[in-house]
């Protein structure tokens, strides 16, 4: 599920709790990511469901939600 499979991916790179890792969450100002943790953040989607996330797809993901939807994109045969 790419919800779920987002969420634990987010908590383990930050570091965070998962119950912090809403679709709501923003992930520099709820959740403390910097410049650094958005590349590792893409690196490890593109690796975990094998896809590839463009430069400005990345500037875009702003939130737990946006970064579910972005995969959701990309492989629309996963549920979300």
């Amino acid at each position: 599920m790419i919800t779920t499979d987002v969420q634990n991916i987010v908590a383990d790179l930050l570091a965070v709790d998962l119950d912090e890792v809403t679709l709501d969450a923003r992930l520099i100002e709820d959740l403390n990511a910097d410049s650094l943790d958005a590349v590792e953040l893409a690196m490890s989607l593109e690796e975990h469901f094998e896809i590839t996330v463009e430069d400005d797809e990345i500037e875009r993901m702003n939130t737990v939600n946006d970064i579910v939807n972005t995969i959701t994109k990309h492989r629309p045969d996963l549920e979300v």
